[in-house]
């Protein structure tokens, strides 16, 4: 009798943390999906970035609501930090103003994921964060989130 193979590893997954601003349902939907992948998250609810997120190195950063009050104080350190992710919820077209003020102010928004997630054509706020979640997992590995067939 052969030895039946697993696709998972029971390897414990030491990754960093997932930080998130502003408690809203896809935030919430974050930790859920984030946690049941054995990922550690953070949710500040306070929308002035509250005492902070202090990001450290491997941990990914997810701005959930980019009209927060703290919105350019918390991208610019995360950007600044060890982060090995950093994103913000917003389309393009939202972010822009606010990419164009960082970037005059010096700010290298080079690796900023914007809007943050893989497109999956989600709409309700689980959907979205399943997305976010995909691409923070994908880059942790140093993939880019295209399908597994070939």
């Amino acid at each position: 009798m052969s030895e039946r193979e697993q696709p998972w590893s029971d390897d414990p997954v030491r990754q960093g943390r997932i930080l998130v601003l502003t408690d809203n349902p896809i935030a919430r939907s974050i930790a859920v999906i984030a946690s049941t992948v054995g990922r550690t998250v953070v949710v500040e609810a306070a929308d002035d970035g509250g005492p902070g997120l202090h990001p450290q190195s491997g941990d990914a950063v997810v701005l959930c609501d980019h009209d927060a009050p703290d919105a350019p104080a918390v991208l610019r350190a995360a950007l600044a930090s060890e982060a090995s992710y950093v994103a913000m919820m917003a389309s393009r077209r939202r972010a822009a103003g606010l990419l164009e003020d960082l970037v005059a102010e010096g700010v290298d928004v080079s690796t900023l994921h914007v809007p943050a997630g893989h497109d999956l054509g989600g709409k309700g706020p689980g959907e979205i964060a399943l997305s976010v979640v995909a691409e923070i997992v994908a880059e942790s590995y140093g993939r880019t989130g295209g399908p597994m067939r070939g």
